[in-house]
């Protein structure tokens, strides 16, 4: 599952970050595999999704979401 495609209230693992122009960027920002995410919620239309990782949220475009596998934590 890509993180694009996690609904609101789910705990999710990364498992890898996808090759893309973005990908160090994202990587940087604290997005590495096997950190927690906690999907918050999402723009009236879809795009962004807000994100809480480690002490911060951060909205992220469902493109770059897309470009991230992850796994929902139990």
């Amino acid at each position: 599952m890509t993180l694009s495609e996690a609904k609101s209230g789910m705990i999710v693992r990364i498992d890898s970050v996808g090759e893309s122009k973005l990908k160090q960027r994202l990587m940087t920002m604290g997005l590495i595999p096997g950190t927690r995410v906690e999907i918050l919620n999402s723009a009236p239309f879809g795009d962004p999704i807000a994100l809480r990782l480690r002490s911060y949220n951060l909205a992220m475009r469902k493109d770059d979401a897309a470009q991230i596998l992850i796994s929902e934590v139990q």
